[in-house]
């Protein structure tokens, strides 16, 4: 399996290249050059597989010609054998055609964690035989710094440093990174956006001299095995809805694109996805782009829903680079435009063909508290704001009538304990392993929002660890 960057002038990459790289050198996003695709009888022969199973099955394709593609079935078996849940994303039936994938039954409460706690064997795998070593530098909204710590911590080839905008995602969130007190790990709190934070990450991999010297890597959705991995849930959803013989939507909460995308990568392996609606918070650059075709940044707005508090979407490039016509150079130019101006606007075929496919809502809080309260009241369900704010907008959208459609809860209630008990009046516990969270010590570090002295901090952690 061959990865092509989505602006085109990088050189093609195997499997292992691409997760190691994670972003392309010339900026843009590794996308396959060619999408497998199964047939109806190959989907229905994944009928009846564990979850580790479907994970193998559907995943090989993309790792054709990696030196560890042997060892994937085991790999997704050690990745998802300590899931709370045993069908590890089970399905709720909220009526007729309305349903809940629960994904936040991994050790660290949210759907990153479907995706990471394989990509962490992968790293660790791939390395061994390398027998090289890897800094990781991401940045995090919320869920992906600990489901990304989680899968790295005390990993024998990986450094990992995590940004987060200080005091932008909720307690729970921030001591889920903060408390993992490993020689590997290091905690960073950038004073501004998730923006902000994405933007140094994407400086110091734009620093192809700094990458080199520090062996740069990255778990954000920009790397394609995360986004390889979140494809697998679709699969398993829409064959418990009876896929390939019926058709499927789902309703994703998004902020940076690469959840919902996964499901557009379903559908192109021949997944009958017929609608993927895009749920948004007040930080809605993705509904307003839907309703009209041009892609506009605002200010970013804190909300109840940390983890969708982002006005740069990176995963949307990959939706651009397969429906805008020219290829990589019509792409870069785009987002040349988009960096330097705050908006872009898509050719009309482009924006079209990505209409046909995918709808947008928005709830703000006030909205997102009385869809809290009211699923509550009418389903018994606890929803986090990110879930409600997904299952809202699958009750409301305006989809074929007999077509199922799959809300993604992407975060265990108890990530979000103040906004559950001000919606419900009811706070929700931490499970178990967590439960003396509170209690653990902490260790962060506060960093400027400049690039020069990330790479400083970033330069003196990993040579730290290499010496």
């Amino acid at each position: 399996m061959d990865y092509v960057s989505t602006r085109g002038l990088a050189p093609g990459f195997g499997f292992d290249d691409v997760l190691l790289a994670g972003l392309a050198g010339d900026g843009g996003l590794y996308l396959p050059r060619e999408w497998p695709h199964f047939s109806p009888a190959e989907i229905r022969a994944m009928r009846g597989l564990s979850y580790p199973e479907l994970a193998a099955r559907v995943m090989r394709p993309f790792m054709e010609g990696s030196a560890v593609e042997a060892e994937l079935p085991r790999l997704c078996l050690e990745s998802y054998q300590g899931f709370a849940h045993p069908a590890v994303a089970p399905l709720k039936q909220l009526d007729a055609d309305r349903w809940v994938m629960e994904l936040f039954h991994g050790p660290t409460l949210a759907f990153k964690d479907y995706a990471l706690q394989l990509v962490g064997r992968l790293f660790d795998a791939v390395l061994a035989r390398r027998g090289a070593r890897v800094t990781i530098v991401g940045a995090t909204s919320g869920d992906t710094g600990s489901a990304a710590i989680e899968s790295c911590r005390d990993r024998a080839a990986v450094d990992i440093l995590i940004l987060h905008p200080q005091g932008r995602v909720s307690e729970v969130q921030r001591r889920q990174m903060t408390t993992v007190l490993s020689g590997n790990v290091r905690n960073l709190a950038v004073a501004g956006t998730f923006d902000d934070c994405q933007d140094l990450v994407k400086a110091l991999f734009a620093d192809h001299a700094f990458r080199d010297e520090v062996h740069l890597s990255a778990v954000n959705s920009i790397n394609w095995a995360r986004v390889m991995a979140q494809i697998v849930y679709y699969f398993w959803a829409a064959l418990a809805l009876g896929a390939p013989d019926r058709p499927v939507g789902f309703s994703v909460p998004t902020g940076n694109f690469g959840n919902v995308f996964a499901g557009y990568a379903a559908r192109l392996m021949g997944l009958p996805v017929e609608r993927l609606v895009v749920a948004s918070n007040s930080n809605d650059i993705l509904t307003r782009f839907f309703a009209s075709g041009v892609m506009r940044t605002s200010g970013v707005v804190p909300t109840l829903s940390p983890s969708m508090d982002i006005q740069v979407s990176s995963n949307f490039e990959r939706l651009m680079a397969l429906t805008v016509p020219g290829g990589g150079a019509a792409v870069a130019d785009l987002m040349a435009t988009f960096r330097q101006s705050g908006a872009m606007t898509l050719p009309e075929t482009a924006w079209q063909a990505m209409r046909a496919v995918f709808s947008a809502d928005r709830l703000d809080d006030a909205a997102t508290l009385a869809a809290m309260r009211r699923l509550k009241e009418t389903t018994g369900e606890t929803f986090d704001p990110h879930s409600a704010i997904g299952v809202a907008a699958a009750l409301r959208a305006e989809v074929p009538d007999g077509l199922p459609l799959v809300a993604l809860a992407t975060a265990h209630p108890a990530k979000f304990p103040d906004a559950v008990e001000r919606a419900t009046g009811a706070r929700p516990g931490l499970p178990p392993h967590l439960a003396d969270l509170f209690a653990r010590p902490e260790r962060v570090e506060p960093v400027a929002n400049d690039a020069e002295a990330l790479k400083s901090v970033v330069r003196a952690f990993a040579g730290r660890n290499r010496a």
